[in-house]
C-alpha cells in the first residue's frame, strides 16, 4: 500500500558485510553533517555503463558488488544512516565471483549479469537471507524457495545484494502507521531531506536505488507503494499490468490488485529489468492473462520521439490547488506539447473515487485469505493472521512501539472470498476497468497523466503519514493497469513524479511516453542527503 489509510577497495567483501549487518544490528542512529560529500564512484551508474565497464575489463562484478556494500557501511548505516537495508546476502560477493567467471568464460546472460540490486523484504528468496515483510512475528523467516520472480532474476545473472526495509506488512496494519517503519527494521529515511520518510511501501527499494546503495530495487505495489515512493525519491517506478509479473512467493495483500516491479534511476534501466522478469507461473494463474501480450525487452520501445502525435488526458483537477506543485505540472506538460502531443484535461479521479471506496473491503478480505495461505506453509512459527495478532500483543513493547494493529483485527472479522459483501465490493473496484478506458475512448486518448503523488511526508511516528489531493496510483491500481512514474522536477528540495498509465498490457506505450518526457526534461538530481528542509 502507498499510505496509512489503508494501508579497488582494501576492505574485504566479508568485512563489508560483517560491518554493515553489524550496524543493522545495533540500529544505529548517527546523524550526517550538512556538508556531507557524496563522491561515490558508481553515483548514478546505469546497466548499459556498468555492462560496459566489464566488457573492457575496467571493473568486474566483484568490484561493483564491494563497492556497493561498502557504500552501505557508509551511508545506510553509518553518515546520514539511510536504514534501507533490512539484511545482506552473505553470498553475494560469491555469486558475483561465479558471475566473473562465466564473463570470462563467454557466457554472459544478458543485460543484468552482474549487477547487483536489492529486492524488498516481503519476496522470498531461498537462500540464507529472511522474509519477514518488516515484521518481528516473521523473524527467522527462511523460505524455502525463491519466488517465482526472484528464479528469474538468478537466471538473468543479477547479484542479489540484499533486501530493503519496508512498511511492515506493507502498510496494512494499522491507519496510523508511518511509511518506512518496521518492527524488525526500524525507520528508513528519503536520502533528500533526512527527516522526511520515503514512501511506502516500497521505502528501502526507493531510498536505497535513490542513494546509490545499488543499480536497481524491486518493490512492490498494491496501491501506490511503487510509484509513490519512486516519485518520492526521484525515480523511474514501474508497475505494471497484474499478470505481467508473477507474485508466488510474495507476501500478499490483494490478489486482485499486488504486483512487483522495478525501481530504477532511468527509465532503460527500469525497463530492462521489466522484461527480464515477465513469464508464465503456473502457480499464478493470472500470468497465463500475459500470454502474447508480454516481452521479454521492452528497450525496443523507448523512443525519444514517441509523444508526437499522440492524445494525452491529464488529470484536470491536478491543475488545481497548491500553486508549486501546479507550476510543476504545468511545465512539465508544456515540454509534453513541445514533444509534439496534444493535452486533453479529463476528468479522472471523480468517476474513480466513487468506485474506490469498496477497495479497503476488497483488500481486508483477500488479505486474510492470501496471508493464512502464505503463513500456513511457510517456514515460520507463525501459522495464521491470528498468531501474528497474537505474537504483536504479546511483544507490544518491541512489535506497536507507535502504532497499533486495527487493519489486522479488521481482516479477522471478513469471511470467506465467497461472501457476497466481497464480491460486491470487488465487482465495484473492477468497473473502474470500464471507467478509465471510456474515458481514453470517449476522449481518444493514447495515455492518462498527473501528478504521481505529493511530497515526501516528515517522519512522524505519533500521528503517522498525511496525505496530499495529488494522486494518481489508484485508478491503476483497482483496474490492474499499468502505471510509470518519472521524475517531473522538485518541490523545495523534494522530489516529485509525473505519471503515465493506461489500460492492460500497455506498458510499450506508456514506458515509450516516460522515456521520451525523460530525455527531454532530465529531471533526475542525486539526493543531497540534507538534514532537514531549513539546512
Amino acid at each position: 500500500m502507498r499510505n496509512s489509510s489503508f494501508a579497488g577497495i582494501t576492505l574485504s567483501a566479508t568485512g563489508i558485510h560483517a560491518l554493515a549487518n553489524n550496524a543493522i544490528n545495533k540500529n544505529e542512529n548517527t546523524s550526517t553533517k550538512n556538508n556531507f560529500k557524496d563522491d561515490f564512484i558508481l553515483n548514478e551508474i546505469t546497466i548499459t555503463e556498468l555492462q560496459q565497464k566489464m566488457q573492457s575489463g575496467e571493473m568486474t562484478s566483484l568490484n561493483i558488488t564491494n563497492l556497493y556494500l561498502k557504500r552501505i557501511n557508509e551511508i545506510d548505516k553509518s553518515g546520514p544512516n539511510l536504514n534501507a537495508i533490512i539484511e545482506l546476502n552473505p553470498d553475494a560477493a560469491s555469486i558475483a565471483a561465479a558471475l566473473d567467471k562465466e564473463r570470462k568464460a563467454g557466457n554472459i546472460r544478458g543485460p543484468l549479469h552482474g549487477i547487483p540490486i536489492l529486492v524488498k523484504d516481503n519476496i522470498n528468496t531461498g537462500d540464507k537471507m529472511m522474509t519477514t515483510a518488516g515484521a518481528l512475528a516473521l523473524e527467522g523467516n527462511i523460505a524455502i524457495q525463491d519466488a517465482f520472480i526472484i528464479k528469474r532474476l538468478r537466471e538473468a545473472g543479477a547479484v542479489l545484494l540484499g533486501k530493503t526495509n519496508l512498511s511492515e506488512w506493507a502498510n496494512f496494519r494499522s491507519s496510523r502507521s508511518t511509511s518506512g517503519w518496521s518492527s524488525r527494521g526500524g525507520q528508513t529515511k528519503c536520502p533528500y531531506i533526512l527527516d522526511r520518510n520515503p514512501s511506502g511501501s516500497s521505502a528501502g527499494s526507493g531510498s536505497a536505488t535513490a542513494a546509490n546503495l545499488c543499480t536497481i530495487a524491486i518493490g512492490t505495489e498494491t496501491d501506490g507503494s511503487i510509484v509513490s515512493p519512486s516519485a518520492v525519491n526521484g525515480l523511474v517506478g514501474i508497475k505494471p499490468t497484474v499478470g505481467l509479473w508473477s507474485r508466488s512467493g510474495i507476501i500478499p495483500i490483494s490478489a486482485t490488485q499486488d504486483t512487483a516491479g522495478p525501481m530504477a534511476r532511468t527509465v532503460r534501466d527500469a525497463a530492462i529489468l521489466l522484461g527480464a522478469l515477465t513469464g508464465i507461473d503456473s502457480n499464478d494463474k493470472i500470468t497465463s492473462e500475459s500470454n502474447g501480450k508480454s516481452f521479454t525487452d521492452y528497450t525496443k520501445f523507448l523512443d525519444a520521439n514517441s509523444l508526437k502525435g499522440k492524445r494525452i488526458g491529464v488529470e484536470k483537477s491536478h491543475l488545481n490547488g497548491y500553486k508549486e506543485i501546479v507550476a510543476l505540472l504545468k511545465k512539465a506538460i508544456e515540454t509534453i506539447t513541445a514533444l509534439g502531443a496534444t493535452i486533453v484535461e479529463v476528468d479522472i479521479m471523480k468517476p474513480i473515487n466513487e468506485v474506490s471506496t469498496a477497495e479497503f473491503k476488497v483488500l481486508s478480505f483477500e488479505f486474510k485469505d492470501g496471508v493464512n495461505k502464505y503463513l500456513a506453509t511457510s517456514n515460520t512459527k507463525i501459522k495464521t493472521l491470528d498468531d501474528v495478532i497474537a505474537f504483536n500483543n504479546n511483544n507490544e513493547a518491541k512489535a506497536m512501539p507507535y502504532f497499533r494493529q486495527e487493519t489486522l483485527y479488521a481482516c479477522t472479522e471478513r469471511g470467506s472470498l465467497t461472501d457476497k459483501i466481497y464480491t460486491d465490493a470487488l465487482a465495484k473496484t473492477l468497473s473502474s476497468r470500464k471507467i478509465i478506458a471510456d474515458i481514453m475512448s470517449e476522449n481518444k486518448l493514447d495515455a492518462l497523466s498527473g501528478v504521481t503523488n505529493g511530497p515526501a511526508c516528515c517522519i512522524d511516528l505519533v500521528n503517522g503519514d498525511y496525505d496530499t489531493s495529488f494522486s494518481m496510483s489508484t485508478p491503476a491500481a483497482i483496474s490492474g493497469f499499468p502505471h510509470i512514474t518519472v521524475p517531473m522536477g522538485f518541490l523545495h528540495a523534494l522530489p516529485m513524479g509525473i505519471s503515465f498509465f493506461g489500460t492492460a498490457y500497455m506498458e510499450p506505450q506508456i514506458i515509450s511516453f516516460a522515456y521520451a518526457y525523460e530525455q527531454a526534461s532530465k529531471n533526475r538530481t542525486p539526493p543531497a542527503f540534507q538534514q532537514n528542509l531549513l539546512s
